[in-house]
């Protein structure tokens, strides 16, 4: 009799301990859930701080702060140059007025003069969804939007933050409650860090969210006698860094194979350097942005191409859906 109770009690035992078991299971999901839900909020409140600190700059020096600062355009996603970028410009309203007098101005930010405060990281800058990563300088997960469609940083653009920009409230025409400041990117393992006014803290809204880098072509080089190689291979030197030193860039010759089409006004096949790319998120099916107004929203990835560009765009005077997918 004492053996059968025993045994009955062990069964007891295991059921409590597999029901305890799939009540676990289930509470899981919903526990990881709230935690990307709060992950998300706080990433949402370092777009609204940025947001703010983009707005009182613009009331204090009448414009915006320049999406990146250098003598002529366009820019390469490289460690040559000057690059300082519109994060510069608002440290000191996002409470960090004393890195801001560490920089020196007078040179560009790969500098070793800025090496100590390009060091430091800066956290309305990181997104708490996204661990920290292999970079050699602290990354920001935010980046101003310098155009509508994948192509170059240059004095051209049709976003608020670009090359040498100087933009008053006036200048975006279709409106900043329309228009699109700041979103989320991912650091790649190459990323600049945050003071880098390259694609380190620009995008555009000419890529698909979530998608990655545009497509860049597969090149294959043309055999020894071609013609092409004589007539069309080219090496061109540009200046591009803060003390006017040279760095070469090599212009291949026209490829015989592309991996897939390029979007319309992308980057020039033969400098990837040139590529910008849009922007991404750990939070799942979306990405987080502020509009010109403050106003930040969780827009999903499957936002429609189009309306994602008219909103990158400052004026084209386009009429957005009465319904927009956000």
């Amino acid at each position: 009799m004492n053996a059968t109770r025993r045994a009955f009690t062990l069964v007891e035992l295991l059921v409590v301990i597999a029901i305890i078991g799939i009540l676990i299971a289930m509470l899981l999901p919903a526990v990881q859930g709230a935690r990307e839900a709060a992950r998300r909020s706080k990433c949402q409140q370092n777009l609204a701080q940025q947001s703010a600190a983009v707005q009182n700059y613009e009331l204090a020096h009448e414009v915006y702060p320049p999406g990146t600062l250098d003598k002529q355009g366009p820019i390469h996603s490289v460690a040559s140059g000057d690059h300082r970028n519109w994060i510069i410009h608002i440290l000191p309203y996002l409470d960090e007025t004393n890195a801001y007098r560490h920089i020196d101005q007078s040179v560009g930010v790969y500098d070793p003069k800025n090496a100590a405060v390009r060091a430091l990281p800066i956290r309305p800058l990181e997104c708490p969804s996204e661990a920290a990563g292999p970079q050699d300088f602290p990354a920001s997960n935010y980046a101003g939007i310098h155009h509508d469609v994948e192509a170059p940083i240059d004095t051209d653009n049709h976003g608020v933050f670009f090359l040498n920009s100087r933009l008053r409230r006036h200048d975006i025409t279709d409106g900043t409650s329309h228009t699109l400041f700041l979103g989320e990117k991912l650091a790649e393992p190459d990323d600049l860090g945050w003071m880098s006014g390259t694609r380190a803290t620009l995008r555009n809204t000419g890529t698909a969210l979530n998608s990655g880098l545009p497509p860049v072509p597969i090149w294959v080089p043309p055999a020894p006698d071609s013609k092409q190689n004589s007539d069309e291979g080219t090496a061109a030197a540009r200046e591009t860094d803060a003390g006017g030193e040279a760095a070469a860039t090599v212009t291949p010759e026209k490829p015989a194979v592309a991996a897939q089409p390029k979007p319309a006004g992308a980057a020039p096949d033969a400098d990837p350097t040139l590529i910008v790319g849009g922007f991404t998120s750990r939070h799942p099916a979306g990405v987080n942005f502020a509009f010109g107004d403050g106003t930040v929203r969780f827009i999903p990835e499957t936002i429609d191409l189009q309306v994602l560009q008219q909103l990158g765009h400052r004026s084209d005077g386009k009429l957005l859906p009465a319904t927009p997918d956000f």
